[in-house]
């Protein structure tokens, strides 16, 4: 186990104190854990890269433990009514078709690789900021309503596009077999 990995680790194990925290409406603690696992997450990367640490184990963990953490977040956040449910349906439906398509292709003998699209990096990007936002906020006492408004908006756009791009490819890859040609 490298530095690195640990670190990632100990991301994951942060997540159902988070969930805790917002659970208990410990906002602050929820916003402080919420920084440092994104603090983390830049570290157990930086480290990795500059001192040659990286892993393929490192390559799962990580987005893994980013999954759990944003998925976590907004699950908590939609269950205790700070956010509203229907983004978080769509924020956990769009993670839960993207499995359920690589599982389908290994199942069918036709694996397809996920690569990560600039529009989804975007979405993770503005699902960050956004629950970092509301649980700043609360956890802080400012108002934030037209910031929250706005990235909200961002977020439930991207997440869209982010699945009609990903639906595309996979469709695309379903379709074919054997170089390219395409099968019905």
């Amino acid at each position: 186990m490298s530095i690195p990995n640990l670190i990632t680790i100990a991301r994951i194990l942060l997540v159902p104190i988070v969930v805790w925290a917002i659970g208990s409406g410990e906002m602050l603690a929820a916003f402080l854990l919420f920084l440092a696992a994104g603090v983390s997450d830049a570290v157990d990367g930086f480290i990795a890269k500059r001192f040659n640490m990286t892993s393929e184990i490192g390559a799962y963990l990580d987005p893994l433990a980013d999954k759990a953490l944003i998925m976590s977040i907004y699950v908590a956040l939609g269950i205790t009514e700070v956010i509203p449910r229907w983004l978080v349906i769509l924020v956990v439906s769009r993670d839960i078709m993207i499995i359920g398509g690589v599982l389908l292709s290994w199942l069918v003998g036709n694996p397809v690789t996920v690569k990560p699209l600039l529009v989804s990096k975007l979405n993770t990007v503005a699902q960050i900021a956004f629950a970092c936002l509301v649980l700043g906020a609360l956890g802080l006492g400012f108002d934030a309503r037209v910031g929250e408004m706005l990235l909200m908006g961002l977020v439930a756009v991207l997440t869209l596009l982010s699945v009609a791009f990903y639906v595309r490819d996979w469709v695309r890859h379903m379709s074919q077999v054997d170089g390219g040609t395409a099968s019905r």
